[in-house]
């Protein structure tokens, strides 16, 4: 069993910047995806960014170039560093936790925050 807690959400402008972290505990398998969905009123909820445990990481074309997603593993931690920041970021971000090896495959959430860019 994880848990997952985020933190850094908030109201920013366009073009401003948000960083968002999210600490895992629990369970931890050591090889893992961990990554950041978000999902906007009306709207599935998408891929922003993912990072494996060897440091591979996976962006959605619309955040590529403006995003960076990080972890520290010793510490189950990833970030999110949010740049360039436009109103159709505006979302609820979820932390994610993935374990995808059969037999042992895990999804686990995070409760999400919440990111407004205004215009």
């Amino acid at each position: 069993q994880v848990q997952l807690v985020e933190s850094g959400g908030g109201l920013v402008q366009a073009g401003g910047s948000l960083r968002l972290s999210c600490a895992a505990s629990g369970s931890i398998f050591s090889v893992n995806v961990m990554g950041w969905y978000r999902q906007a009123p009306g709207k599935q909820r998408e891929l922003v960014a993912s990072i494996t445990s060897s440091g591979s990481t996976n962006y959605a074309d619309s955040v590529k170039g403006r995003f960076a997603i990080s972890r520290d593993n010793a510490k189950n931690t990833v970030t999110l560093q949010m740049d360039s920041l436009k109103p159709g970021d505006t979302a609820v971000y979820y932390c994610n936790y993935e374990v995808p090896t059969s037999g042992r495959r895990t999804t686990t959430w995070g409760q999400g925050t919440q990111v407004t860019v205004s215009s």
